[in-house]
């Protein structure tokens, strides 16, 4: 998260000009190859702590999400999603509402501090939310960060939390969006630069939006079974390629999402059974990439890690 360069930016020119700096533009989320793997950096920070309040890098952690969580740097990033409508839509987004959630019920000075330095980002990205839910007539039903069920997924517990408009506009988005469908065509996954499963993405939203007896009614209609293809692990055959190196991503985010749904699927369902097999395989196929790879890697993936471990 400390780490300015490479960077990856995002401009659009209105004219002629010096190009800014990315940590002047983004003064708390600078590091770490892009904006939204900075946040993603800085959630896990944040969640660490509240899990293992004892973990040897403590002091140092605290240390990093103090320099950067300032209420001044958090204005900056506030403005900038003021200003500009698009810039992370809804994959940023979505991890930004995680990190602020994160922050929220944390019973820590530190924590309180942090989250109240956020509160104008969140704000400004509920804001952002609001205005585009109604307009996005159709998803995108893509394995990257265009992906809108993994965007609302992250955003969804910081909005049932604090934010009752919200959450109401992220289900009726998500039920125009996904509650018809049928027989999906899970088969044609992974493209080649996936980290999500348009597939398995989607169904772990509507877990949480549907009762349980509801959801899997739905899921059988629209997966009603499982092509091989979802069910085994992504080959990564160059980590240090960063779009081939997506796909450590989606062996991660794939065992995550498999696992929300199998929580609620009875224990004497076969499917229960294919599907705690595959979280399995992803893990042991992508979890040791985390750490020790290669910055193409490194620079967000563990915050998937985290997501499947916690």
């Amino acid at each position: 998260m400390r780490r300015e360069y490479p960077t990856a930016v995002s401009y659009q020119l209105t004219g002629p000009g010096p190009l800014v700096p990315p940590r002047e533009l983004h003064p708390a989320f600078y590091g770490s190859f892009d904006w939204h793997s900075c946040v993603e950096m800085h959630w896990i920070l944040a969640r660490l702590l509240r899990l293992f309040p004892t973990i040897d890098l403590a002091a140092e952690m605290r240390a990093a999400l103090d320099e950067n969580l300032t209420a001044a740097n958090l204005a900056v990033e506030a403005r900038y999603i003021d200003e500009h409508r698009g810039f992370e839509r809804p994959y940023g987004w979505g991890w930004a509402l995680r990190l602020a959630h994160e922050l929220e019920g944390w019973d820590d000075p530190d924590g309180a501090r942090w989250r109240a330095s956020l509160a104008p980002l969140a704000a400004a990205i509920r804001s952002r939310f609001l205005e585009w839910l109604p307009r996005q007539t159709y998803p995108l039903r893509i394995g990257l960060h265009g992906n809108s069920a993994f965007g609302l997924l992250l955003a969804l517990d910081f909005a049932r939390a604090t934010q009752p408009d919200l959450a109401l506009a992220m289900r009726q988005a998500a039920l125009r969006w996904f509650a018809n469908d049928a027989a999906y065509p899970a088969q044609w996954e992974p493209s080649g630069a996936d980290f999500l499963s348009p597939t398995l993405t989607e169904a772990a939203l509507m877990r949480e939006l549907f009762e349980p007896d509801m959801f899997l009614r739905w899921f059988t209609r629209f997966l009603p079974v499982f092509p091989p293809e979802l069910l085994e692990p992504a080959i990564v055959s160059d980590p240090t390629d960063g779009q081939i190196a997506h796909l450590h991503g989606l062996n991660l985010s794939r065992a995550y999402c498999m696992r929300r749904v199998a929580e609620i699927i009875d224990p004497g369902d076969p499917r229960r059974a294919a599907l705690e097999r595959s979280i399995d395989r992803h893990a042991d196929a992508s979890l040791s990439a985390a750490v020790g790879s290669h910055y193409m890697v490194e620079h967000w993936l563990a915050a998937y890690a985290l997501l499947l471990l916690s």
